[in-house]
This record gives C-alpha cells, sequence and structure tokens, in this order.
C-alpha cells in the first residue's frame, strides 16, 4: 500500500490483482504462477479482513459482517476446489470461472457497503496497523476462515 492511499482503495486493488491472476491463468493455463499467487493473496486478503477490519467493525455493522464472513467461508471451499483440480492436473477453467463469479458478487457488496468504513470508523492504531500489514504482512500457515 502506497503512503496516503485510502485503505479502501487498497482493498479494493487488491480485489482487482487477486481477479487478474484468475484470469491470466484462463488465459494460459499451461503455467499455473498466476493463479497461484492469486490464491495466496486472496486468503492473505481474507485473513486481514477477518483479523483486523472486520473484529472493530462488528459493533456497527453486524450484518454486513456476518454476510462477509459467510461468503469467506464460500470463496475459501472454492478456492479449495481450484486447488484440487490444479493438484490432479484436471482442467481448472470451470472451477475458476466459478470462483470469479462468487469474487464478483461478493466485491459488489464489501466495496461500497463495508471498505468506506475502513477510513471513517476505525481508530488510528487499526488503520495503521491494517495499512502495516498490506505493506508487509502474511497469513499464518494453516489459517483457515471462521466459515470455512
Amino acid at each position: 500500500m502506497a503512503e496516503g492511499t485510502a485503505l479502501a482503495d487498497a482493498l479494493t486493488a487488491e480485489h482487482r490483482a487477486i481477479d487478474v491472476g484468475i484470469e491470466d491463468f484462463l488465459g494460459d493455463a499451461t503455467n499455473p504462477a498466476p493463479l497461484q499467487d492469486a490464491m495466496l493473496a486472496l486468503r492473505r486478503h481474507i485473513y486481514l479482513e477477518e483479523e483486523f477490519l472486520f473484529p472493530p467493525l462488528k459493533a456497527t455493522m453486524m450484518m454486513p459482517i456476518f454476510v462477509m464472513l459467510r461468503e469467506h467461508g464460500e470463496l475459501w471451499r472454492a478456492m479449495d476446489d481450484v486447488d484440487a483440480a490444479v493438484a490432479a492436473g484436471d482442467d481448472a477453467d470451470a472451477k475458476c470461472r466459478d470462483l470469479l463469479v462468487l469474487l464478483d458478487e461478493h466485491n459488489k457488496k464489501e466495496e461500497p457497503i463495508v471498505y468506506p468504513h475502513s477510513d471513517s470508523d476505525l481508530d488510528d492504531d487499526v488503520r495503521a496497523e491494517l495499512a502495516d500489514f498490506l505493506r508487509n504482512g502474511t497469513y499464518p500457515d494453516g489459517w483457515v476462515c471462521e466459515q470455512a
């Protein structure tokens, strides 16, 4: 995340980068690197939302956060399906396309409803911690989302 970039903009940019990685794989399925990078980035992104962004917003945004957590579980299972197809040497195109549809539906809600609160409703310390994680953070090995 570049200095001075709004958290909402940085989180949205991560969404776009993840989509591009999956789309790049669909354009050349012989090269799994963009897909592997996108899956890692998506898992990391879900981690940062569930560990940094959502907890302080739950008190004022309980229902939207509940929906986001449920959808994270759906996304996580879809990623597992993509990973399994790639590992087995199967054609993963349909599973990738299904994942892109889920991501599109999720992002259309998360970006306008939740992300604006990252810049307006979080304490300075939480915003700083989230910004630092966006720049440098990795999620712990073995971590899975709440609804996986």
